[in-house]
């Protein structure tokens, strides 16, 4: 009889524990637990750690909750200037209601992915090319407003949503090449303009001083031979400004004296009054003087 009680004994200790491991499951951090009972779904979502069901009659599915990335396919379109382009990007996104993702989508990873592709193609058609190329940050938030709409009602959120790299057509390419060569021409042209205004602006009140002090200028030659010499070349071009060699040609001429002026010249410019002029004698044919009054 006490044989027939262990038995017994151990045989439900057996079917429990065989019954407890078929019912044990364990969730993990990042996971929660969706417990579907004879295809009902059960309205509490199990947490992380050890929870049991009823073996044969709960089904646990499991959903991660970390923030998924997926890459999104190159998908070709022209844009709004008539550009054709292949983008691509990156989406972000995580479950926050394990029960929708489940129920209400089949595939929500699937669905996540159709649906930023039809939006990626949609952005291009809306886009021009200079919006794709530096305006990228617009588009992006264009991008999450237009997948975080639908994927709400699938217990998905959108956390970011990034253009990874944009293909443009060679011939594009080389346009664009031209086209910056062509600008980056223009502003150097324009910088050289400026450096010339400048330069001509010192030159002129460096000319004005010169024109103050011609020593100026003979030192400024003087440098300048002393620069060209420097070079140890076997020939020397010396510039010779014509205001230096009129300036030696005034310096060899002798001072010129001024002419010697008559006495009563003298008189009158210094200021004295001369006496009255003495009567003029004509001589007399019979050699007699006569005075004329």
């Amino acid at each position: 009889m006490v044989e027939e009680l262990v038995a017994a004994g151990a045989a439900l200790a057996s079917v429990g524990a065989v019954y407890v491991m078929s019912a044990a499951r364990v969730v993990k951090q990042y996971e929660r637990g969706v417990v579907f009972r004879l295809g009902k779904l059960r309205s509490r979502v199990r947490g992380p750690g050890f929870t049991l069901v009823v073996p044969f009659v709960d089904r646990l599915h499991k959903v991660n909750m970390q923030i998924v990335t997926m890459p999104v396919p190159a998908q070709e379109g022209i844009t709004r200037d008539n550009v054709t382009v292949r983008v691509d990007a990156v989406v972000y996104f995580k479950v926050v209601d394990a029960a929708d993702a489940l129920v209400q989508v089949e595939d929500y990873r699937f669905a996540v992915s159709q649906m930023a592709q039809t939006s990626l193609r949609s952005i291009i058609g809306k886009s021009d090319l200079d919006d794709l190329l530096s305006n990228r940050e617009k588009l992006n938030q264009g991008l999450e407003l237009m997948l975080d709409s639908p994927a709400i009602g699938w217990g998905v959120q959108i956390d970011r949503v990034e253009i990874k790299d944009v293909s443009l057509p060679e011939t594009m390419k080389r346009s664009m090449a031209r086209q910056a060569e062509a600008t980056r021409d223009r502003r150097a042209r324009i910088i050289n303009a400026d450096a010339e205004l400048q330069a001509s602006k010192k030159l002129a009140e460096a000319a004005q001083q010169m024109e103050a002090t011609p020593a100026a200028l003979q030192l400024r030659l003087l440098q300048t031979v002393v620069a060209v010499a420097a070079e140890k070349n076997s020939t020397l071009v010396l510039p010779f400004p014509v205001e230096l060699l009129r300036f030696l040609e005034r310096a060899q001429q002798p001072p010129r004296q001024p002419a010697p002026m008559a006495p009563q010249q003298a008189r009158s410019s210094a200021g004295e009054q001369l006496p009255p002029a003495e009567p003029v004698l004509d001589p007399d044919p019979e050699g007699s003087v006569s005075g004329q009054e």
